[in-house]
């Protein structure tokens, strides 16, 4: 089990992990060895995340949820299998922690005296621009 929060904990048999061929430099090693690591999860599946916390982490995701409900995390930042994997797994726990986070609700405030007076200054402004750009009407004069 690994924990996300107090009440959030995720089965280790609910997620896989497949090794595959780093990118980059590395030379002989990097071409020989699997050492990036891929998290797959899947979060409909999954029985202790909330709905809620699933629309949440949509939105955080991005591409990394896929339409089938699999969430993808890689990670192929060091040279070792073991530091990836870990580095994979804590990205993952803070992928979800972020999403556990209900998200603040905002408070609607009045605008300050000096916006008000600012947004009427430039009313004004914009106002004389115009009306100096009208034609004159012979008539009036």
């Amino acid at each position: 089990m690994i924990k996300i929060s107090k009440n959030i904990y995720i089965n280790k048999s609910d997620i896989k992990e497949n090794f595959i061929k780093s990118s980059g430099p590395g030379g002989q090693h990097v071409n020989k060895v699997s050492t990036a690591v891929q998290l797959r999860i899947n979060v409909f599946k999954s029985l202790t995340l909330s709905n809620n916390m699933i629309s949440r982490l949509k939105s955080l995701a991005g591409s990394k949820l896929k339409e089938n409900g699999d969430l993808i995390i890689e990670s192929s930042k060091h040279k070792s299998q073991i530091l990836n994997r870990k580095d994979a797994l804590e990205k993952l726990v803070d992928l979800l922690k972020e999403a556990s986070k209900r998200p603040k609700s905002r408070k609607y405030t009045s605008p300050t005296k000096s916006s008000i007076k600012k947004r009427l200054k430039n009313k004004r402004i914009q106002s004389l621009k115009k009306k100096d750009r009208r034609k004159i009407d012979p008539s009036d004069e």
